[in-house]
């Protein structure tokens, strides 16, 4: 029956945790815990009916947790003895039961209990100062709880005053009180106590006792108990004990250790956030920043419509797919639809999925869109210019599409790379538009896809202002910083785009005072990246080198297809190491990014 009854009790916490807590409902929240944490099931029903008839929830009790059952269970939890000493009327009041083992060795002193009991047992005047109310008073045992109620109702009644017997139910008189009663009065009869020193003793356990069991969170409540274990706990007051509880519940939500502990396994593995972050698809970068590493920030800045959402694609691909993460992309510019394009347009043309779906296809976005796939013979089909099958005035979508998986095996490759990333959902892509949002509302959607899906890798694109502060540049920082403490304390990966101004600054002379926003943002990255176009006049300016170190340079090839692009990436900020400049060489139409080495300018040699 007491296993019953505790998975009763179980049932009901979990309810309450679902109920969102709010100024109306608390302290009735907080009384029914505290009720279900001494087992006092029944009271805290009738708390809970109380919560519904207020409209603060719409609450069904399991099936296995009726009214009834927990009655029966209360009922045949009953001893006999007790059943025939019941000589009292306690009907409407709750005894305050205690439950075996419910508190760690480190917060059990039942000597501690006794001596407190014997001495008020042989002077029961000491009860008018040396008492517990009601809520503070938590024997470990149940038969010497009993024993304190009898001083407050009958040895010490006319002394003790009624805001110490409020809420108490009237003690059980029988045999077994009796002698426990006469053993703890003789136990410490003729003995030198020091009453107040007892009784505060008691006290700093009771509270200890007291917050441990209103947390159900086990480590906060490890480190609750482990307070009677410092090495000054004998010296610490009532007040102090508190004081030490409450450092407990703030700090323990902070990742704390002891830096010299164990630090020959950490060099020797060197398998550390430090070294083991997933590889970037940019070798140089990824060396740099030593990987994308949980529990840290990373922004890209980027002039308008330079490609920031598909640089963004691009990254969030390849941890998906490549590395088999999950991946969020949370977007406040580009929709839906023109993401999952750009998404298909990155795996069909990505070197390393490409490896993976196994297709090698060259498509471009705008093909894609407008659905235009090559013919494998152009002489048996009708085709444009550039040898994409044309589809006739009075065929319909679904008939054009059965003559281009018959015809065309670029479709056809097309076709199998997205059913291969249709069927890739352990790692998926998940994506959320939040064009008008709150910094609030960008806090909790990261909170609820890291709780719901376990995603720890996400991206934001672009970093904005919110709604509450358009226009406002120096409220960028605050949004930078919920990002970055949400990347420390919850140990997931956050990178996000932000918007370069349209400077006359060169390329590879970019600093953090070309961004859009203000500079003080940096304050909160972990790294960052400045990108922006090298104008094709000047490529002839501009080289660069496979190595840092290496004196071997390379011109910058022009290419006649304008889609082709060269960027500098210069590394404004980079708490892993060194800040170079780098060159990438891309093509938004099919959303290649390819890093080629350590960027100069020519005039720079000597």
């Amino acid at each position: 029956m007491k296993k019953q009854k505790n998975e009763n009790v179980d049932r009901l916490v979990e309810l309450l945790d679902k109920i969102n807590v709010e100024a109306e409902n608390e302290e009735l929240i907080k009384e029914i815990r505290e009720l279900l944490a001494v087992g006092n099931v029944k009271v805290a029903l009738k708390k809970i009916d109380e919560l519904k008839s207020k409209d603060y929830l719409h609450l069904v009790l399991p099936s296995r947790t009726k009214k009834k059952d927990i009655q029966d269970d209360e009922e045949n939890e009953k001893t006999e003895e007790d059943e025939e000493d019941e000589d009292i009327d306690t009907e409407g009041e709750e005894e305050k039961k205690n439950i075996d083992d419910e508190y760690p060795e480190e917060l059990k002193d039942l000597e501690l209990e006794k001596k407190y009991l014997g001495i008020l047992l042989n002077n029961p005047r000491l009860i008018r100062i040396y008492y517990f109310i009601f809520e503070e008073c938590l024997f470990d045992d149940k038969d010497l709880l009993n024993v304190y109620k009898s001083i407050l109702f009958t040895e010490g009644a006319m002394y003790a005053m009624e805001i110490a017997k409020k809420d108490f139910n009237l003690p059980r008189e029988n045999k077994k009180s009796e002698k426990l009663k006469l053993t703890l009065k003789n136990d410490v009869a003729n003995k030198n106590y020091d009453c107040e020193k007892i009784y505060e003793e008691l006290k700093k356990i009771f509270i200890l006792r007291k917050y441990y069991r209103n947390i159900p969170i086990k480590v906060t409540q490890n480190k609750i108990a482990e307070i009677r274990n410092y090495e000054l706990y004998d010296n610490m007051s009532v007040q102090e004990v508190e004081s030490a509880i409450n450092q407990v519940i703030v700090t323990e939500k902070f990742k704390q250790s002891v830096l010299n502990e164990n630090v020959t396994d950490f060099l020797l593995k060197g398998d550390n956030s430090l070294t083991n972050g997933l590889e970037l698809p940019f070798p140089i970068l990824s060396s740099v920043f030593k990987g994308i590493r949980k529990g840290e920030t990373m922004a890209f800045a980027m002039p308008s419509n330079a490609g920031k959402s598909r640089f963004t694609m691009n990254l969030a691909s390849y941890i998906a797919f490549f590395h088999k993460k999950k991946v969020l992309v949370i977007s406040n510019e580009m929709s839906e639809e023109k993401m999952k394009l750009c998404l298909i347009t990155t795996i069909l043309n990505n070197l390393a999925i490409q490896k993976m779906h196994g297709q090698l296809i060259n498509k471009t976005e705008g093909e894609l869109l407008e659905f235009k796939f090559r013919a494998d013979d152009t002489s048996k089909v009708e085709v444009d210019d550039e040898g994409f099958v044309l589809k006739k005035e009075t065929e319909t979508r679904e008939e054009f599409i059965e003559r281009l998986s018959k015809v065309s095996s670029e479709f056809n490759r097309t076709i199998k790379a997205t059913e291969w990333l249709n069927k890739e959902i352990n790692n998926s892509i998940y994506f959320i538009n939040i064009t008008d949002h709150t910094n609030d509302e960008l806090k909790k959607v990261i909170t609820n896809y890291y709780y719901k899906e376990k995603i720890e890798y996400m991206f934001y694109d672009t970093m904005k202002t919110d709604t509450e502060n358009i226009g406002n540049s120096e409220e960028i920082k605050k949004t930078a910083t919920i990002i970055s403490n949400l990347a420390q304390n919850l140990n997931i990966f956050i990178g996000y785009t932000l918007q370069l101004a349209e400077t006359v600054t060169l390329p590879i002379n970019l600093t953090i005072n070309d961004l859009s926003v203000s500079r003080t943002v940096k304050e909160v990255l972990d790294t960052l990246c400045l990108l922006k176009q090298i104008d094709n006049r000047n490529l002839n300016d501009y080289e660069y080198a496979l190595e840092e170190s290496n004196q071997k340079f390379h011109e910058l090839k022009k290419y006649k297809d304008h889609d082709v692009r060269y960027y500098a990436c210069v590394v404004d900020k980079n708490r892993a190491g060194s800040k170079p400049k780098l060159l990438f060489k891309l093509n938004l139409a099919y959303n290649r990014w390819e890093e080629l080495g350590y960027l100069k300018l020519k005039e720079e040699e000597q």
